[in-house]
């Protein structure tokens, strides 16, 4: 697994001039705009990339796109793999661990998520400052020395002073955040109203399909790590409607613009 994630940052390095970018971010369902705030100087699919997968989820660009954002040098996944596309955890973590070893230090991620908190409204933007794990766990099989410890801590999965940062941005922008914790579930059957209320009761504010897996992998390497969900649909009873993957990217889609500034001037100051 090693030999295979430093082969592709060696690809990555060569068909980018051995760009150095410093942030990694990735874009999820209905959020792959931000990519148009970069100042890009390559792009590259995943497709062309030996041995890597290939996102399959409709609004899911599936590229990588290097350049500049708030004036720092970033690499952008337009695009992320999912546990339900079949891919194993290894292959899902994968692009984590490659962005590591192009040189990032933080690592940015944005999704699409269902609310279970009442005072939560669609469109709101959460900061997440915790989650909880319901996946199989990526760092599950003999540990590599090289990416982290055996045991990493995760007191802190989500860095505070990019946290209070984000907050205080989007205060300054008059902008609606809240902060709470992130259910991670394997999907990809959007949830029950019993499993609503069951994320709910277990302390969660959101639900989704990604990232925590993502975080998991990036804390094992020591990156800190900031997240942001848009609600795109409620969970909360008396509220649940049906929903559909399409109504998902398009609630995402209006506010992704909030979502993008809160990034755009998080990542030129951190």
């Amino acid at each position: 697994m090693l030999e295979r994630i430093k082969r592709t940052a060696e690809f990555l390095q060569q068909r980018t001039g051995g760009y150095k970018p410093e942030t990694g971010i990735i874009l999820g369902t209905g959020l792959s705009g931000l990519g148009k705030e970069i100042d890009v100087q390559h792009t590259v699919p995943y497709s062309e990339i030996p041995d890597f997968p290939v996102s399959t989820v409709q609004g899911h660009k599936g590229q990588f796109l290097f350049g500049t954002l708030g004036g720092k040098p970033v690499v952008a996944m337009q695009g992320r793999f999912h546990f339900y596309e079949g891919y194993s955890m290894e292959e899902v973590v994968r692009p984590v661990r490659v962005m590591k070893f192009l040189g990032i230090k933080r690592l940015f991620v944005s999704n699409a998520s269902g609310g279970v908190n009442p005072d939560m409204i669609i469109g709101d933007l959460m900061i997440l400052d915790d989650h909880i794990n319901l996946f199989p766990n990526p760092l599950i099989g003999p540990n590599i020395n090289e990416l982290g410890t055996r045991f990493p801590d995760m007191s802190e999965a989500y860095d505070h002073s990019l946290i209070a940062k984000a907050k205080e941005i989007a205060k300054a922008r008059g902008l609606r955040v809240i902060t709470g914790t992130y259910v991670g579930l394997t999907g990809p059957t959007l949830e029950t109203p019993a499993e609503y209320r069951y994320v709910r009761n277990i302390g969660g504010d959101a639900v989704g399909m990604s990232t925590v897996p993502e975080v998991i992998a990036a804390r094992h390497m020591g990156l800190p790590c900031f997240a942001m969900s848009v609600i795109t649909d409620l969970g909360v009873p008396g509220l649940i409607e049906k929903t559909t993957h399409e109504m998902v990217q398009r609630v995402a889609e209006e506010a992704e613009p909030k979502l993008t500034l809160i990034m755009k001037e998080l990542i030129a100051t951190a």
